[in-house]
């Protein structure tokens, strides 16, 4: 008779929760490979010495808590491999990370990275619209953060929602200097005594950037320092599910109260522009297969200069010349290259119809297709 073995069944993802702890505890207790995105804003080891005041003497309220401080630089590599692997372990081949920083630590965590395994793909400055002076007068402004984006390994694929990026920023490819304000007025969590519930707290707007950037509608996204839950929130708005680690109560609670305060936006509304690589090809034939278009109608130039006949097998014939739509409309311009699917229309009612309408029905038709 033969035994069987009962399969242990994976653990279940702990989707759209806070988990309590350590992060490198609680990170290499969960599934490997089931994240898609990881974003990262470990403590910075601000090295801090002595108390900081402005000029009317009054006194700046300065990152010193206890999370923040390492006995030294070997402790705090120490601690940053470890995170580091906790949370490679985690990605999905084609997942990636963003870790954010400044200059007491930026430069340690990129080496670590590059130790990990990872492969990174940029470093992108965060320069603070309104960042804080430098009181003492002794040094530059420190306005900018730095962040490190990086695939899983080298060769890895990894989400690039280019198009999307370049419509934020007004049809302009995205640069890597991001200029965008500090987390101040309504946005800036206040705690039962009215003081920063955070000293770090993020902006929105940093990560709303982040993850329609890097992530699609339905990824898992995992935070292994919560905080208040910036990343948690920005992904429940857009559509993400997101996993938050954070070891203090007090920040969880802040974070839990202001995620149940948070809403999705409708599923319209998270749909953003995509890259015209990503759209389905469809072969000018299918329109007459379709019945689009006929064999014998005429197509004509935009310019009205040229005109065509459509053939059975997806050809075009004109003026002693055969071909795709491309080929004959670059042989009529004289033009090295054209792109068929403007360059031709068909008259329709006296009005001229870009053939390309139809190609966008086709692709339209194909999107509301069940997956």
């Amino acid at each position: 008779m033969t035994k069987m073995t009962k399969i242990a069944s994976a653990p279940a993802l702990p989707l759209n929760t806070i988990l309590a702890g350590d992060c490198i505890e609680v990170m290499n207790g969960l599934p490997e490979a089931s994240v898609d995105l990881i974003f990262a804003d470990p403590p910075y080891n601000l090295q801090l010495r002595g108390d900081l005041h402005r000029p009317d003497n009054s006194q700046v309220d300065a990152v010193d808590d206890a999370w923040d401080q390492f006995a030294s630089f070997e402790v705090y590599d120490r601690f940053t491999r470890e995170w580091l692997k906790a949370a490679r372990r985690l990605l999905k081949p084609n997942g990636a990370i963003w870790v954010i920083g400044s200059y007491h630590n930026i430069f340690r965590v990129g080496a670590a990275l590059q130790d990990s395994g990872y492969w990174i793909l940029n470093d992108v400055i965060w320069r603070k619209a309104n960042p804080m002076p430098n009181f003492r007068g002794k040094r530059f402004t420190n306005a900018h953060e730095t962040m490190i984006w990086a695939s899983k390994e080298e060769g890895a694929k990894y989400t690039f929602n280019y198009e999307a990026l370049k419509s934020l920023n007004e049809g302009i490819q995205m640069r890597s200097d991001w200029v965008l304000p500090l987390c101040t007025g309504h946005e800036r969590l206040k705690d039962d005594n009215g003081d920063k519930a955070h000293p770090t707290q993020k902006p929105e707007g940093l990560l709303h950037r982040v993850l329609v950037g890097s992530t699609n509608p339905g990824d898992v996204v995992l935070d292994p320092f919560f905080g208040t839950g910036t990343t948690g929130a920005v992904a429940k708005m857009l559509g993400r599910d997101y996993i938050g680690i954070e070891r203090e109560e007090s920040y969880r609670k802040v974070a839990e109260k202001r995620l149940a305060n948070t809403r999705r936006y409708d599923r319209a509304s998270l749909e953003v522009t995509a890259s015209k690589r990503a759209a389905p090809r469809i072969p000018f034939g299918q329109l007459i297969e379709r019945g689009m278009l006929r064999p014998g109608e005429e197509l004509f130039s935009m310019n009205n200069r040229h005109k065509a006949k459509v053939r059975a097998d997806g050809t075009l014939v004109g003026d002693d010349v055969k071909g795709s739509i491309h080929q004959v409309g670059a042989a009529l311009e004289g033009a090295p290259s054209c792109n068929g699917w403007t360059y031709w229309c068909i008259k329709r009612d006296g009005k001229k119809v870009p053939i390309d309408i139809f190609r966008q029905q086709i692709r339209a038709e194909m999107g509301d297709r069940p997956n």
